[in-house]
């Protein structure tokens, strides 16, 4: 697996968390949202058994970028939002949610959140990398 799609599972009882570490945009809405589970200063930073599976999802669905994901343990996973979303923030990232499909160099990816570059100066296009005016404040 290369370091671009690399992601980190973090396995509880009842759902699985993955991290896509190169897809965070810092939004810190898992932070905020559920501090016991998702902790920046401790190791491993995600804990899924620190609340109800329900709630953590509830929770990683804020996560703008995609960069959080979750599976429950009985196989359900998030459902896309319908219909689509596509929002442009004042800086020019595109906020979208719904059923995705992105087209990446390391090819076609299934999607339900992403946060994409609206300037053309990403590195990681199409995903916004916070490397151009478009990125220049967080998500929220």
């Amino acid at each position: 697996m290369s370091s671009e799609t690399a992601t980190k599972a973090y396995e509880g009882r009842s759902i699985t968390v993955t991290f896509e570490a190169r897809r965070c945009l810092h939004a810190a809405e898992c932070v905020r949202g559920l501090p016991a589970v998702f902790d920046p200063g401790q190791r491993p930073w995600i804990r899924p058994d620190g609340a109800e599976a329900e709630r953590l999802a509830e929770v990683v669905r804020r996560c703008p970028s995609g960069a959080l994901r979750y599976e429950f343990a009985d196989g359900g996973a998030e459902s896309p939002d319908r219909p689509t979303q596509i929002r442009r923030d004042s800086t020019g990232q595109l906020i979208v949610r719904g059923e995705l499909r992105v087209d990446t160099p390391q090819g076609v990816r299934a999607e339900t959140r992403a946060v994409l570059c609206g300037c053309g100066r990403s590195q990681r296009q199409p995903y916004c990398d916070h490397g151009g005016p478009c990125g220049q404040t967080r998500v929220g």
